[in-house]
């Protein structure tokens, strides 16, 4: 789907566009929707409610604003689907109904899907409250307060609860002051500073800061601003401090950083930016609506519809491999919190205003997620990664978390299995004992630090296995150095970046088509190029060892459904071992072009000295 956004009128013709599809996938109540059968750990019911209230997160703000100057069979689409989710409601909150969602208890996915609910309620008071009988007050009320009865983890779900109670609260309905105050002191112990927090493990910095704890927040600031302005006032100096971090996580052209878990919820990653023109941030509203606007627009181009038009499982295309244990088929319409901003007239700020590019530094290192970013002329965004770990292994964790760098334009790629084809090992360094063809990639770090000009972790990929490595990033270039100590003989490969076998029409317009040829693979001395007419991704040994290109298995690489991989290739037997190698990767340059930008190196007897562009950065091997 090609499309051009401008006007909330074009906003909200793309997000009709995109549910209309549903419809015939409603229960006869229209309280579930089965958008497909991949199972979810927590079952199928919960599954359908999911579905269904997701959707909930751009109907409810579309259904509060002034639709009036919509075409006349727009408005009427508009009301359609007010009566329809009003009806889906009465029947999912009524106990004797068969298509009543069920009670909640302890940790239950429902608690996830309640605030939508309560928001549209609130936001939409007359329909979706007001208008209802006695007893549908009763057990819509009575269905949404089980959220005060139970327990539920000490992260982001806590505003779950709070958003509830807020629709209560601003409701003249009976609330939870206690449970909202130990909410929001949970909240407050995930704050790490420069409006940064954590969620989940510590140290754990994803996209959860900012579709999650930020989104919400500044929801919860909008509707709340008058009764607690101190509170709001918080949450909104938290925003706007994270945006010129967060800000470099996108590109002008909105495509935005492949990093963490959760990506299938894809164009909710822009829905802190929308929170922000909600809650009437200072910010440049310019800005907000290109990487809001653009963002959805680079989503829509790609496959990650079915041929029906549901949303899939997955991130640049359907793919349930890289899924979570937590991910329904109706999970991706989380990605609907970016249509909050259908809540805003269109002679708000955000509307009005001309979009607007964000100027970037070309190189910028992010303290709180560990991590140095760069940006080029072509929208090229790298993010060099230190120091992150995913404790519960949610799904492909070492894959989302702990590779070297993570690209906007290469993506990464998760493991389909053990072996360099079936692990598609890209940006990592992947161990095997010799001779059993057995790769991993590190999972977890015994120490770790970064700065402006560098990245260093240490950890230990396999028992009797040390390794330290460290990073000089050099965009589109980057050095990996390497110190390895084993107690038995091993096997290593050091992956680039992956490049899709063939032109991909959807992202890189105007390349040239058709699959790669042999004559497009160039060896060198001491490296391997992968140099197709859409692209190029090459690695170089600095250090002697021999470099390949290795295929991987299909549907690895999140952005590209088949890739290939420049890798460095050794067996090491037991000692203490220097690796060096430089990696590059550029959609817009030729291999020879790209070769003839190498960084330097120098491997001396206690340092390895890189240098790029007049800068050196050495590395202490002694």
């Amino acid at each position: 789907m090609e499309v051009s956004l401008k006007t909330r009128d074009d906003a909200v013709h793309l997000f009709l566009d995109i549910i209309r599809p549903l419809k015939p996938l409603y229960s006869p109540g229209h309280a579930f929707l089965h958008v497909g059968d991949a199972g979810v750990h927590y079952g199928e019911k919960s599954a359908r409610m999911e579905g269904f209230a997701r959707v909930m997160w751009g109907l409810g703000p579309l259904w509060s604003a002034d639709n009036s100057k919509l075409p006349v069979e727009t408005q009427k689409e508009i009301s359609d689907w007010l009566e329809w989710y009003r009806d889906g409601i009465i029947h999912g909150t009524t106990p004797e109904d068969e298509e009543y969602w069920g009670d909640m208890f302890d940790f239950d996915q429902k608690m996830v899907e309640a605030p939508a609910v309560a928001f549209s309620m609130l936001l939409n008071s007359k329909a979706l409250w007001e208008d209802l009988t006695e007893k549908q007050k009763r057990n819509l009320y009575g269905w949404l307060n089980q959220i005060n009865q139970y327990d539920m983890p000490k992260n982001n779900w806590r505003y779950f609860r709070i958003l509830t109670n807020v629709a209560f609260r601003l409701l003249g309905l009976s609330w939870s002051k206690e449970n909202t105050e130990e909410d929001f002191e949970i909240v407050e112990q995930c704050y790490i500073g420069d409006g940064w927090y954590c969620d989940g493990s510590l140290g754990q910095v994803d996209y959860y800061v900012a579709f999650a704890i930020h989104f919400y927040g500044l929801v919860y600031s909008r509707l709340m601003e008058e009764e607690e302005p101190e509170r709001c006032q918080v949450f909104k100096d938290r925003s706007a401090q994270f945006f010129h971090d967060f800000v470099y996580w996108f590109a002008n052209d909105g495509v935005e950083l492949p990093f963490g878990r959760s990506l299938t919820y894809r164009y909710a990653h822009c829905g802190p930016f929308v929170g922000m023109a909600y809650a009437g941030l200072d910010l440049d509203y310019g800005v907000l609506k290109n990487l809001v606007l653009r963002n959805l627009e680079s989503w829509v181009r790609r496959p990650i519809f079915d041929n029906l038009g549901a949303l899939t499982i997955g991130y640049g295309y359907p793919n349930i491999a890289m899924s979570e244990n937590y991910n329904s088929c109706g999970s991706p319409y989380w990605s609907n919190k970016a249509f909050v901003m259908l809540g805003l007239n269109d002679d708000h700020p955000f509307w009005t205003a001309e979009p607007k590019e964000y100027p970037y530094e070309p190189k910028k290192y992010l303290k709180h997620p560990h991590m140095v970013i760069t940006h080029d002329e072509n929208n090229h965004l790298l993010a060099y990664v230190t120091g992150q770990h995913c404790r519960g292994d949610h799904g492909q964790s070492a894959a989302k978390y702990e590779k070297f760098v993570y690209s906007n334009q290469f993506g990464f790629s998760i493991s389909k299995g053990d072996s360099l084809e079936s692990g598609a090992f890209d940006s990592t360094l992947a161990f095997s004992r010799k001779g059993e063809d057995r790769y991993c990639m590190r999972y977890g770090i015994m120490d770790f630090h970064a700065d402006e000009k560098s990245l260093t972790t240490v950890y230990s990929p396999l028992n009797g296995v040390e390794v330290t490595s460290t990073v000089v990033p050099c965009s589109p270039w980057h050095v990996r150095v390497h110190q390895i100590k084993n107690q038995e003989a091993i096997e290593i490969a050091d992956g680039g970046f992956a490049l899709p076998q063939e032109q991909c029409f959807h992202v890189m317009p105007g390349k040239a088509t058709g699959r790669f040829e042999a004559k497009d693979i160039h060896k060198t001395k001491t490296g391997v190029f992968a140099g197709f007419p859409w692209g190029c991704s090459g690695i170089v040994s600095e250090t002697g060892e021999r470099a390949e290109l290795e295929i991987p298995f299909a549907n690895t690489n999140l952005f590209y459904n088949l890739t290939v991989i420049p890798m460095v290739k050794a067996e090491l037997e037991p000692g203490t071992h220097l690796v060096v190698t430089s990696v590059a990767g550029d959609f817009y340059k030729d291999w020879e072009s790209l070769l003839a930008d190498k960084p330097a190196v120098e491997i001396g007897e206690t340092e390895v000295t890189v240098t790029y562009k007049g800068e050196t950065v050495k590395v202490d091997i002694g």
